[in-house]
């Protein structure tokens, strides 16, 4: 499949399509597209890919747009998501985080880095790929830009896994990477406990059962969880467990390249009849991070079996959260708050050609424009993210392997005044190109085998 390369070309080609992709990303940046309400930004990505000659430009019914290049019998993606969140508090932006702005090297508004950039970089590396002869013969180039990932990454990749039935041989995705390539990230799963008690009069307290009480004991234990260290003596034993070989013993490797997993609460709820009675009910949200080794059965287990909670018995309610909100097309695609760790070796083919592409186009060190390179600057080309991505989904729920490069920075996902940088475009989209006709999936050996956690749909369901 891999072919004889001109990476001068390549690189010429995409820094000639430069303006292309910044007006193509200005456009996108102006039109809102928070979750659930993308329909603006798919009709300008749509009109853009028939603008520049793609075979086939769809819309599935959740609202995802996808354009093909190439005639093959087999799919390689490349996924952007094109939903943002929204602007916060206006008085912190500098700038209309609609109407944005650009000069010499940066671009503003609300989704440049998160993540509409990737989207622009995508769909003109496909234009580059048609206009140069290099798509990857027996391949499909798909280009996605997929909906409401901020509300629950990844659902967009179970829909069109399951109900468009389309499955990559593998996956980029153009998620920011502050110039590096990266090969997985941790997890997420959003739980919630319930607490009952009995309501009475705020002047005789006594004769109830105040729930947000118990419900304090219980939020003691989950900061414990998260903070306490691992020794026997301890009574909470903390997520840090997963980083030694003792707790985790198959994957501590991969644990800590990834990182400890996480908790904290995240919001807080209560019914009470007054502010004079005491309360009935308490629940809480509780974010948790996942890393290798750790399930949403083990997740939920590890609060279960928390002292507070064992000790309110049937007064306590552990679960996970559904996500159920119709897409912009009014599609409801109902799924489970489970968001499965991921992660592959260096030596896996499909982030072997990206950094084999990468080191032929730019060398083996991250690159940038001046005002970016102090996220770069001596980190390792081959990393992993901190935040999480529809890859959750694409590798952590299917085993599609996944590997991610895309411009503009995490540190301005989701920031009032958010940037992303100009030359970032061009960058990727001959990254993508070149990684494309790199790839060689013979290569895969015994020791690049990928790592998800053990998950089907029907396992939760």
């Amino acid at each position: 499949m891999a072919k004889q390369l001109d990476y001068d070309l390549i690189k010429k080609t995409a820094q000639d399509y430069g303006k292309d992709m910044t007006a193509f990303l200005r456009a996108m940046i102006s039109h809102p597209s928070e979750s659930c309400e993308e329909g603006e930004v798919v009709a300008c990505i749509k009109a853009e890919m028939e603008k520049l000659g793609f075979d086939e430009v769809k819309v599935d019914g959740l609202g995802n747009v996808m354009g093909f290049m190439g005639e093959g019998d087999k799919i390689i993606a490349i996924d952007s998501h094109i939903d943002t969140v929204g602007i916060g508090n206006r008085d912190n932006w500098d700038f209309d985080p609609y109407e944005g702005f650009e000069d010499d090297q940066l671009i503003g508004g609300r989704g440049g880095s998160d993540q509409e950039g990737g989207m622009a970089s995508a769909t003109y590396a496909a234009k580059m790929m048609k206009d140069l002869d290099l798509i990857p013969e027996g391949y499909k180039v798909m280009v996605v830009g997929t909906v409401q990932e901020e509300d629950c990454d990844g659902m967009c990749w179970q829909y069109i896994y399951n109900v468009d039935g389309i499955k990559p041989e593998f996956v980029i995705s153009t998620e920011p990477t502050d110039g590096g390539i990266y090969r997985g990230h941790r997890g997420r799963m959003e739980i919630r406990v319930d607490v009952h008690g009995t309501s009475c009069h705020g002047s005789a307290p006594e004769r109830g059962d105040n729930a947000i009480y118990k419900m304090a004991d219980i939020i003691a234990d989950v900061r414990k969880l998260n903070n306490n260290g691992c020794d026997e003596s301890t009574d909470v034993k903390g997520l840090v467990k997963m980083l030694d070989p003792k707790y985790n013993p198959e994957h501590f490797e991969d644990a800590r390249f990834l990182g400890r997993g996480t908790c904290t609460v995240s919001q807080i709820f209560y019914t009470s009849p007054s502010r004079c009675a005491v309360a009935d009910s308490c629940a809480i949200s509780i974010d948790r991070r996942m890393t290798a080794g750790e399930t949403y059965k083990s997740c939920l287990a590890e609060v279960e079996n928390l002292p507070s909670v064992k000790k309110y018995g049937d007064d306590v309610k552990v679960s996970m959260y559904m996500y159920d909100r119709p897409s912009w097309t009014g599609e409801v695609y109902e799924t489970e708050a489970y968001f499965p760790t991921w992660i592959n070796k260096e030596s896996a083919p499909h982030v072997k050609a990206l950094v084999d592409a990468h080191k032929a186009l730019f060398g083996d060190e991250r690159i940038g424009c001046e005002k970016s390179m102090d996220k770069r600057a001596g980190r390792p080309l081959c990393d992993k993210w901190t935040f999480s991505t529809n890859c959750v989904s694409i590798q952590g729920r299917y085993g599609i392997p996944c590997v991610g490069f895309g411009p503009g920075a995490e540190s301005q996902a989701h920031a009032p005044n958010e940037v992303t940088y100009k030359q970032d475009l061009p960058t990727c989209a001959a990254l993508y190109v070149a990684a494309l006709n790199l790839y060689d999936p013979s290569q895969a050996d015994g020791n690049a085998t990928t790592y998800r956690a053990e998950l089907t749909d029907n396992d939760i369901k």
